[in-house]
């Protein structure tokens, strides 16, 4: 009995001296990963040497990480209306899912601290196929709805900067200067009258699962994902929450025109300046 006593003494003892209530964690829209790193000291009249100075640091920094991650997952937009914490308030299998993908955090670095302590960065991905929070919470469409054609009588204008058959590799949006871009799992985007052009039912749901629908750029060095010859494309506003780019009708004809040759779009080759 009083073994177990002096456990609980010590594990409240890490608890109080060992944790830091700062969330140091938040999502990565460009590797599309959520990182949190965790910190912890030691009481020194806990510790019976050195070495296990060092270990009980580590646990604590450990554990803290994994308490980041969860409120920095909680926060996560899925789509413009819907958190994964709202999601996991109204299902016991996302709340089971989302736990489950938390707990399965890998290190990707730690180390001692000058001064004493111990830092641990724990990462999770957002997508990355079976038992991935984009699985647990983007929903599998019944049917895959095609993308959507031009205008019938839509003629792309040719320039020397935009040829009406470019052999474009892919799709950035730039959303600067319009507003914040909230970065979500599950993006749209739309034309001036509300048409959606891409979104997750025009995909292949075990694609955007593995590889996520779009990554979030702030300059053009992090834009890889649209390919050597991307098709730039200026937003004209944000709509739902400032989560959704809106093109002008000509540009959002001119993609899909351009996406009948090169399928970018289904190659989910997307990517947002913010």
């Amino acid at each position: 009995m009083l073994k177990k006593f002096k456990l609980l003494v010590m594990l409240l003892a890490i608890i109080f001296f060992a944790t830091s209530a700062e969330v140091n964690a938040a999502p990565n829209w460009n590797t599309n990963t959520i990182q949190a790193t965790g910190m912890g000291v030691t009481n020194p009249a806990l510790a019976r040497t050195p070495a296990h100075s060092v270990m009980i640091a580590r646990r604590a920094a450990i554990a803290d990480a994994y308490r980041q991650l969860a409120e920095a997952v909680n926060g996560v937009q899925v789509d413009a209306e819907t958190t994964v914490e709202q999601m996991m308030l109204t299902s016991d299998v996302v709340r089971t899912r989302v736990s489950a993908i938390v707990k399965s955090a890998v290190i990707v670095s730690e180390g001692e601290l000058a001064g004493g302590g111990y830092s641990v960065t724990m990462e999770i991905p957002m997508f990355g196929g079976h038992s991935s929070l984009a699985e647990t919470v983007i929903e599998r469409p019944i049917t895959v709805e095609p993308i959507p054609m031009p205008a019938p009588d839509y003629r792309p204008p040719v320039t020397e900067t935009r040829p009406s058959y470019g052999g474009y590799t892919g799709l950035i949006v730039d959303c600067k200067g319009i507003g914040y871009l909230n970065p979500v799992m599950s993006p749209v985007i739309k034309d001036v009258t509300g048409q959606k052009i891409y979104g997750h039912k025009n995909l292949d749901y075990d694609r955007i699962i593995r590889e996520g629908m779009a990554t979030y750029a702030r300059d053009m060095s992090e834009t890889g994902r649209a390919g050597s010859n991307p098709l730039i494309v200026q937003a004209v506003r944000l709509d739902d929450h400032n989560a959704n780019p809106v093109l002008s009708a000509d540009d959002a004809d001119f993609v899909l025109y351009q996406n009948q040759q090169s399928h970018f779009l289904e190659n989910i080759a997307v990517v947002f300046l913010y």
